[in-house]
């Protein structure tokens, strides 16, 4: 299940690309796919093992350009290992809400892309997040959990600051969010309560069929209750004087 749209950042072959925060390595997965040279980057060792050994079996089955380069690599958002101005492409999908340092790590995504390069950043969106926060205090009171909820402006403004130019937002996984609703409701540890199963399957089937139903309702509502704002942002290249 990708939150960001991959069609929007122009990622192919040849393309560096670095996934902070990668967690299960979803965006990670999608970049390699696409023969990119993408790195996915977490804190979490158990999450970069099965990373490492998905990239493998990727590339061992020929799933992805032999041209391409894949690696996990375990660090800190608030200092990445990388000089300036590296990769091309810059992801954060569904990180910076853990980060209590949010304004350093967003100095780092943007340090480390290149000029004419593409950042992409994804956080749970306001209304639905809001929701959660107030049915449950699991939901997000909890070592790694969510430390805030931001205004799609509010971030908006944060990498603005930095130089880069907004080119799109949008708004994802509608359906996503009375899933939540529903778990924070009966109580986030209780995947087995009936209706939270009943609800999983159908993401579940909706996840693997994408049957045109789920689909169009999704995009309908992706706008009123969409669980994730995306936001992309482009490095203004460097003009060089001329004589």
């Amino acid at each position: 299940m990708l939150t960001v749209d991959f069609d929007r950042l122009g990622i192919g072959p040849g393309t560096s690309v670095i996934d902070v925060g990668c967690g299960a390595g979803r965006h990670t997965f999608e970049a390699y796919w696409r023969g990119a040279d993408v790195i996915g980057f977490d804190q979490s060792v158990s999450d970069l093992n099965d990373v490492e050994t998905m990239l493998r079996a990727m590339r061992d089955e020929g799933h992805v350009p032999l041209s391409a380069k894949g690696e996990a690599v375990k660090g800190d958002a608030l200092d990445l290992p990388y000089a300036d101005e590296s990769f091309d492409c810059v992801i954060a999908s569904e990180i910076l809400e853990h980060v209590p340092e949010d304004d350093r790590a967003i100095a780092e995504l943007v340090r480390v892309l290149k000029p004419g390069g593409a950042l992409a950043i994804t956080v749970p969106r306001w209304l639905p997040e809001k929701v959660c926060w107030l049915l449950s205090d699991e939901y997000h009171a909890n070592e790694g959990g969510h430390i805030r909820i931001y205004r799609a402006d509010a971030l908006r403004d944060k990498v603005l600051a930095h130089g880069l130019e907004l080119t799109h937002t949008h708004h994802a996984h509608a359906l996503h969010s009375p899933y939540w609703w529903l778990k924070c409701l009966v109580g986030t540890d209780k995947n087995d309560h009936p209706a939270v199963k009943a609800y999983h399957q159908l993401l579940v089937w909706d996840m693997m069929g994408r049957p045109l139903l789920t689909r169009t309702a999704e995009s309908l509502l992706n706008p009123v209750i969409g669980k994730s704002v995306a936001m992309y942002f482009t490095k203004p290249a460097v003009n060089v004087a001329t004589a």
